[in-house]
């Protein structure tokens, strides 16, 4: 099945894979960390996607949202809107 990695906050797309263990990746994935060469984050949501493909055959799409890390006693403030003044 694919699988996406997504930062929740910004929607960006950090890593698109195939698994066939995907009940052993959400597990692994729910635990302290998720770590990649440009940073270390947390779980935060997933959700099950099906889209059809132009050949009219359905796909799956397994999308895991990621949160930044937050280390113990930290307090992850939340990045202020655009529209919002910044004081």
């Amino acid at each position: 099945m694919n699988v996406v990695f997504v930062l929740t906050e910004t929607a960006e797309e950090v890593l698109h894979m195939v698994s066939n263990d995907v009940a052993g990746l959400l597990a692994a994935v729910k635990g302290d960390s998720v770590s990649f060469p440009f940073g270390t984050y947390q779980y935060d949501s997933h959700t099950l996607d099906h889209y059809l493909l132009e050949d009219g055959t359905y796909q799956q799409e397994l999308v895991v949202y990621l949160k930044p890390e937050q280390k113990k006693g930290e307090t992850v403030l939340p990045l202020p809107q655009v529209d919002q003044p910044i004081f």
